[in-house]
């Protein structure tokens, strides 16, 4: 067939596509192995109760009634403070046979007992365990619930940040490919070939990459599973006990979800990225072989001007529909990881027609220098290939880490503006500390977390943080609460603060919720708080902080203290310190570790992601320059003759690369500004302390990797011409 003697000639070209396809298939496959390693959990025995034959664990869960359409259905969130075995209950179980209670705790007990006679008994005022479901009962098995969250969290994004960068490459390295090989395509119809019969040719081109690619990505993606577990628990960002278990495709059958998954999704990205390309070389005329022209022409046809126009407004469209409806989400993680790659992926499209006035703009010196930059806007498709990786990388760089460091400023700024007192005294059980006079102290406000529950428009039932304060009053005095309606002092043990994102919202009015612990209550609103950065969580008294009807109050777990003008803060401390049950630490020190900069393990987690995206714009830039390679070989050796230097032929290749990518890194740090830009106007309207921060050291670095790459395979090419 005319496409397997055309793959034998053209491997070169399209090693690139290969390489991009099989590193993708690759990551899928081992992120696919850690998704199904974290949905199983870590294989405990059961500890807690592992000698009763059944557990009996109080209501851990709020279940309501919401609407769905005509229907009724139930939704369910895991309580603040779940409910303890109540002592009717107990007696009732003791009945049945032996019951063993955990020392003094009483959210769970073990009965030996049939499990259908305990069933009976408990007739729904409980849960009832039996087998390897017992194992809920330990706290070990919540703790590796809530590690997997981050687990599951980075594989995702990284998954969706792996495909995303790999069509780009693929179909950005076969568009390379159709505009290298116009006068081959243009020689087939000469020849008597059919438009379909050319399109056909690339892509049976791209299937046998495709497939090629991805069972080599499968084989990869099997040996990095376990690196990869390993890596995320050196990295914090996954527990000890996390391991990724090694596994074969080839030998494992049926193959598992996360090889079947990686194979379709790389084939998928070939021909997705070829598909685009093959059309466009099915439009090349027999007159295309005549054509010898090294300027480009018609570099963006009506189609891909079309489609980047749209993507771009709706990329923008998005950005101040989010503004003006939901600024709060504009903060969430899944927002300011996808909503940019919209805005990305409408500048790629557009970049043929943004290189060229960038490279205009350029002033450089010297013969050399004009020489590189009417190199580079005439040839706009080879200097728009290798632009659009560079902007990619740029602009996932600055906004993905900038986003996240903007917020996680705006938190810790927030959460400065907030705090008034000198001290904080922290820890599990605070109540000695809480009841006694502190020296110097003009107010000691006493708090405990706890959550409170709301059915919104009747279809959501919403969780919100909240603290449980002892004394309104002294909560005014440590802390500056953004107030933008109310009184907080006004709060008692029939009301409650609560802010702007709540459906009802007005002072005076009532809501219906449900406690901590899930007890119902109607209380009434005296307070509203702005709705910040999302740390702006609901205020009620202690009272309606406690575990069970009638139970003891939740513990107090923060003491904000502020002292007296003149006061010694360091005698203060001593003395909160001689009392014992809690760290104390200034202001500023608690500040500091609980709300930082950029947590260590967010930081770390999207500097893989940013590496992988790194890695393949390095591909995606050797690929394209040694492709180009190929074509250029006369017009260098006509330069030299000309009169030009070897180290001059090299020093315009060079240079060339380097316009490139500098034209690539200012349409990236262009998206990254108007994402940075769109999340600033979200935090003023939230009222948050607004700063922008970009990271100019990882995009520093990116753009420098970028450049070695390009000057490297720039220096491989322009050994053509000398």
């Amino acid at each position: 067939m005319i496409f397997l003697a055309s793959l034998r000639a053209r491997w070169s070209s399209l090693l690139g596509a290969f390489v991009a396809v099989a590193l993708g298939v690759g990551l899928t496959a081992a992120m696919g192995l850690g998704l199904d390693a974290s949905l199983a959990g870590p294989d405990r025995p059961v500890g807690r109760f592992a000698g009763s034959p059944v557990v009996v664990m109080g209501q851990d869960r709020l279940t309501v009634p919401v609407e769905r359409g005509p229907d009724t259905a139930h939704v369910s969130k895991p309580l603040a403070h779940p409910r303890p075995v109540d002592t009717a209950l107990l007696r009732d179980l003791r009945r049945l046979g032996p019951v063993r209670v955990d020392g003094g705790k009483r959210d769970a007990v073990g009965v030996d007992a049939p499990a259908g006679a305990v069933r009976d008994v408990v007739d729904g005022r409980a849960r009832v365990l039996t087998g390897d479901d017992r194992r809920q009962a330990d706290p070990a098995t919540a703790r590796d619930a809530e590690a997997m969250v981050a687990v599951n969290s980075f594989l995702g994004t990284a998954g969706g940040v792996a495909a995303f960068v790999s069509v780009f490459v693929t179909a950005s390295t076969f568009a390379f490919v159709v505009a290298l090989r116009r006068r081959e395509f243009g020689l087939l119809r000469m020849a008597g070939a059919t438009p379909g019969q050319v399109r056909r040719q690339l892509l049976g081109e791209a299937l046998a990459v495709g497939v090629t690619a991805s069972v080599a990505g499968c084989a990869l993606g099997a040996w990095g599973g376990p690196r990869l577990g390993a890596a995320l628990v050196d990295a914090g960002i996954a527990p000890g006990w996390f391991t990724i278990p090694g596994a074969s495709f080839v030998t494992s059958a049926p193959l598992s979800w996360p090889f079947r998954l990686a194979f379709w999704t790389g084939l998928f990205v070939a021909l997705s990225g070829a598909w685009v390309a093959s059309r466009r070389a099915g439009r090349i005329t027999p007159a295309e072989a005549l054509r010898d022209a090294s300027v480009d022409s018609d570099v963006m046809p009506w189609s891909r001007r079309l489609v980047g126009a749209a993507l771009l407004a709706c990329g923008l469209g998005l950005l101040v529909w989010t503004l003006v409806t939901d600024p709060s989400s504009l903060m969430k993680r899944k927002t300011y990881t996808v909503q940019p790659m919209i805005l990305i992926t409408a500048a790629a499209a557009l970049a043929p027609l943004l290189v060229r006035p960038a490279v205009r703009a350029f002033r450089l010196p010297g013969a050399v220098g004009l020489l590189v930059r009417e190199n580079s806007a005439a040839s706009v498709r080879r200097t728009a290939a290798v632009a659009a990786p560079v902007l990619v990388t740029v602009a996932l760089a600055g906004s993905l880490l900038g986003s996240a460091q903007t917020v996680s400023e705006a938190k810790a700024a927030e959460a400065r503006q907030r705090t008034v007192s000198q001290l904080v005294v922290t820890g599990a059980d605070l109540e000695v500390v809480a009841r006694r006079d502190i020296p110097g102290a003009v107010a000691v406000s006493a708090s405990a977390s706890t959550a409170v529950y709301v059915r919104e428009e009747g279809s959501a039932l919403v969780r919100s943080d909240a603290r449980a304060v002892r004394d309104p009053a002294a909560l005014a005095v440590t802390s500056r609460l953004p107030v933008v309606a109310g009184d907080v002092r006004d709060l008692d043990d029939r009301s409650i603060v609560v802010n702007e994102e709540w459906e009802k919202r007005r002072v005076g009015e009532h809501v219906d919720v449900w406690l901590g612990d899930g007890r119902p209550a109607r209380l009434r609103i005296v307070a509203v708080l702005a709705r910040g950065s999302g740390d702006n969580g609901a205020y009620v008294t202690s009272a309606n902080a406690s575990l069970g009807r009638g139970g003891a109050a939740v513990p107090v777990d923060r003491v904000d203290v502020r002292l007296t003008a003149g006061a010694d803060p360091g005698r203060a401390a001593a003395a909160l310190a001689e009392r014992g049950g809690g760290e104390v630490r200034s202001a500023e020190a608690w500040l500091a570790a609980t709300h930082p900069r950029t947590k260590a393990q967010t930081r770390l987690g999207l500097l893989m992601l940013l590496g992988i995206s790194l890695v393949y714009t390095g591909i995606s830039l050797a690929s394209t320059l040694l492709m180009a390679a190929s074509v250029r070989g006369a017009e260098l050796r006509a330069l030299r003759l000309a009169g030009a230097t070897r180290w001059q032929v090299r020093a315009v290749v060079a240079g060339e690369a380097l316009v490139a990518v500098t034209a690539g890194a200012v349409l990236g740090l262009a998206v990254t500004a108007v994402n940075l830009g769109g999340l600033a106007a979200g935090l003023v309207r939230l009222s948050v302390p607004a700063g922008v921060v970009v990271p100019w050291d990882v995009v520093g670095v990116a753009v420098g990797v970028c450049a070695v790459v390009a000057v490297g395979a720039a220096g491989v090419r322009g050994r053509f011409g000398g």
